[in-house]
């Protein structure tokens, strides 16, 4: 593990494999190295890249310092593109995608993105749905209850409630909820206010060659903002892997980032 300081002074932990072009990974809710679903796909791309993976403010190893911005998120993911060398190609999951897609707009490094499923909304029930979900989740965390935080993500996500309790007995469930501030977090980078509408004039100012993902198996409120994302970014790649979800397998996903960043 190394630690890069971002420009308000916090500690992002990161961890560096492989050798070749450098990648930074950006995780989605709740993840980190120790909580990693593209742990998979980092060492897959690692066979031909220099792979950055890190634990976004807020979670695992890294530090946080208040007060919360999406801005402050893209200067870490700015300083971790410092520490790679300057620049970078940048592969983002779920939440993590909108945060890149954002930084992406900035003068960061960024050369080519990839981003998988951003859950943006594209109609007025989903952003309605997702307006309720923000405010239940900032209410859970300000009043301390950060299982029931966690618990409102897993069922917001289309999580059974009978196997979220039985999540909240798992070994992992301490580290869910040390994290779980930072869906408030995640809530804030897909724009609450707008209830996670797809920022269209935002994504238009993207110059960076840019691939945007779905599953061919995932649901239609998760393939429409990937197909909207890919028709606002100047020039944007769009590919549906057939049979595939949210929860993207990695010997599906890596090849094609690994073409996309040759």
């Amino acid at each position: 593990m190394t630690t890069v300081i971002s420009a308000d002074g916090t500690a992002i932990a990161c961890s560096i494999t492989g050798i070749g072009p450098a990648v930074v990974l950006v995780d989605g809710a709740l993840c980190h190295r120790a909580v990693r679903p593209g742990a998979a796909i980092a060492d897959q791309l690692a066979t031909h890249h220099t792979v950055h993976t890190y634990d976004r403010r807020g979670r695992g190893d890294s530090s946080n310092t208040a007060p919360f911005s999406v801005e402050r998120e893209i200067e870490d993911l700015a300083a971790v593109i410092a520490a790679a060398g300057g620049s970078a190609h940048v592969a983002a999951l779920s939440s993590g995608a909108a945060l890149a897609l954002s930084a992406a707009t900035r003068d960061i490094g960024i050369t080519r993105l990839a981003v998988h499923e951003p859950p943006f909304s594209t109609d007025d029930a989903q952003r309605e749905h997702f307006a309720r979900y923000a405010a239940d989740l900032a209410a859970a965390v300000a009043d301390g209850r950060r299982g029931d935080a966690v618990a409102r993500f897993m069922t917001f996500a289309g999580m059974p409630t009978e196997m979220v309790d039985q999540m909240r007995t798992a070994p992992v469930w301490p580290l869910f909820e040390a994290a779980a501030p930072t869906l408030v977090h995640d809530a804030e980078a897909l724009d609450a206010r707008t209830g996670a509408t797809v920022p269209v004039d935002t994504l238009a100012r993207i110059t960076a060659a840019t691939l945007v993902v779905d599953g061919g198996a995932s649901p239609e409120l998760l393939r429409a903002p990937a197909r909207a994302v890919a028709a606002a970014v100047p020039g944007a790649e769009h590919m549906t892997p057939a049979g595939q979800t949210h929860d993207v397998a990695a010997d599906v996903l890596a090849p094609v980032l690994l073409k996309f960043f040759a």
